[in-house]
């Protein structure tokens, strides 16, 4: 037996029906995810992590991203807008993410359009980081090749000694995205792989999905 055919766990979890579900997708959502919070079982587990896929037309990138608000129905990141994804997400402004909570047995797909958010929000956000966080923000040439961890620690420290104690301004290059879902996906793992999948869908046209909070149907998919 392969180290794969080991790797087998069964989903003991009484699932969820349709009745369970609330009508607003934004809503189930705060509900799983204050229940994950709440039954977290270690606390070095980062419950707002998920991973964000996008795409420069040819080919799919994904990694492991935090969520940093929940806003006006939007689901709200920031990161370097010149890295991979940024490019990406301005190129092309759409883009999925997933959350997985395995101590409840759960995992939520979103997908959706995306737009920058305003200077504002994003240097709100920028300056309740740490101030390390932000110097990182400030020197890091994200997905750029880099030469050694030499250069940069150097960096860092040359930054350090030009700002002083002053307040970092927030880079040019840096800031949130916000993502509109148009749809979700709740998941709950169930025994024999017979999962319990349901689908929220919306109706309103994508140029518009902005500027309204649609109504939702709900599907139950195969597992």
């Amino acid at each position: 037996m392969n180290v794969f055919e080991q790797l087998r766990k069964e989903y003991i979890t009484n699932g969820i029906h349709l009745q369970d579900l609330l009508p607003d997708p934004m809503a189930q959502f705060d509900l799983w995810f204050k229940e994950a919070i709440e039954k977290c079982p270690v606390d070095w587990v980062e419950t707002n992590a998920m991973t964000l896929s996008t795409t420069d037309g040819q080919e799919v990138s994904s990694r492991t991203v935090l969520l940093k608000g929940c806003e006006n129905h939007r689901f709200l990141f920031f990161t370097n807008y010149d890295s991979e994804k940024g490019r990406q997400l301005t190129e092309r402004p759409t883009a999925a993410l997933l959350f997985y909570w395995p101590w409840l047995d759960r995992q939520v797909r979103i997908s959706g359009s995306v737009e920058r958010t305003s200077r504002d929000v994003s240097e709100e956000y920028f300056h309740t980081r740490s101030r390390g966080s932000q110097i990182g923000a400030c020197i890091s040439a994200q997905s750029i090749e880099l030469a050694s961890r030499e250069v940069l620690d150097q960096q860092v420290k040359d930054f350090e000694a030009e700002i002083g104690d002053r307040e970092i301004p927030l880079p040019e290059n840096w800031g949130g995205f916000a993502l509109q879902p148009q749809r979700f996906e709740f998941w709950q793992g169930r025994l024999n792989r017979l999962h319990d999948r349901f689908q929220y869908t919306c109706d309103v046209a994508d140029d518009q999905i902005w500027q309204q909070w649609p109504d939702w149907s709900i599907a139950r998919l195969y597992p």
